[in-house]
């Protein structure tokens, strides 16, 4: 199932020499994992709470590859980087299939809060 690695970047220096350099060879750490970039920051409309920073969102064909990648010893040279500059909070994660529908998730969870017991009632 397809990955993410996802990345919220906030308070950028700007262009600092470690940063362009990171950028400069990340691509080449991805390719043996088949990682794409998706976004890379650009314009943002934020549409409820606050959002200060960038987002930056690459695909992998799987949380395997995701990982891999992240551990490899090719990106793990990089990143310091872009983390020694830039404060940022990142995670993998999975993506949904094919036919994913949340009715099923709500479902799902209706199930589970019904099956908790019931707080008694207070006097």
């Amino acid at each position: 199932m397809t990955a993410y690695a996802i990345a919220h970047l906030r308070n950028h220096p700007g262009p600092h020499p470690d940063v362009i350099a990171y950028l400069e060879r990340i691509q080449d750490t991805l390719e043996p994992f088949a990682g794409r970039f998706r976004v890379h920051g650009g314009p943002m409309e934020v549409r409820e709470g606050e959002w200060p920073g960038n987002v930056v969102v690459i695909e992998f064909p799987s949380m395997e590859r995701a990982r891999a990648w992240y551990d490899s010893e090719a990106y793990q040279e990089i990143l310091p980087l872009r983390t020694d500059h830039i404060d940022s909070t990142a995670f993998l994660v999975e993506g949904v299939g094919p036919g994913y529908h949340p009715r099923r998730k709500a479902e799902a969870m209706r199930r589970a809060a019904d099956a908790r017991p019931s707080a008694p009632a207070a006097s």
